[in-house]
């Protein structure tokens, strides 16, 4: 049972984070909407994150050397062009996923992620993501499974990563 200085300090805390989130939610609207407002729904702070998850989510057939740079680009298109074809709504709460991800405060305070995007080694990505699926907040475990999906997504869409996982491609339809 609480006693009345724990729930004091509780009601205070709470007050505060809700005061916080208040505040942080304008930079976060306004991020979605400038995002749907220019037409492509991969703005700046998604250009951040996905090439940086993107190589952790694939550990173990994503390429390395050359192939890694060219790699990034094309699951960073397959990204904007999954999110294009989300509604409109989609498209905003995905917009909305990655401003909180790139602004620092709340890439801190959700993710737990202090390094900022470029800094943050695989260890520390890895370790916001496992913390993300395994959250006992739905939210939380949502943001991962978009993050996830879109990703996997990205890169099963593109044909040269089908030799990194042994697929032959599509079957060749016969006309008869």
């Amino acid at each position: 049972m609480f006693s009345r200085r724990q729930f004091i300090k509780t009601g205070i805390a709470g007050a505060l984070l809700l005061a916080a989130a208040a505040m942080l939610q304008k930079p976060l609207d306004r991020a979605g909407k400038q995002a749907l407002v220019a037409g492509n729904p991969l703005d700046a702070s998604m250009r951040t994150v996905v090439p940086v998850i993107a190589p952790v989510i694939l550990l173990g057939v994503f390429p390395s050397g050359a192939d890694r740079a060219a790699a990034l680009e094309r699951i960073t298109k397959g990204v904007a062009l999954a999110v294009g074809a989300l509604s409109a709504a989609s498209q905003k709460e995905v917009a909305e996923l990655f401003a909180l991800l790139a602004f620092a405060p709340t890439r801190i305070a959700v993710a737990g992620l202090t390094p900022s995007w470029d800094q943050a080694g695989v260890a520390d990505i890895e370790s916001f993501l496992r913390r993300w699926q395994h959250s006992r907040l739905d939210l939380l475990k949502s943001g991962y499974q978009a993050l996830h999906d879109l990703v996997l997504g990205a890169w099963y869409a593109d044909p040269q990563s089908w030799a990194a996982i042994g697929y032959p491609g599509p079957p060749v339809l016969v006309k008869s």
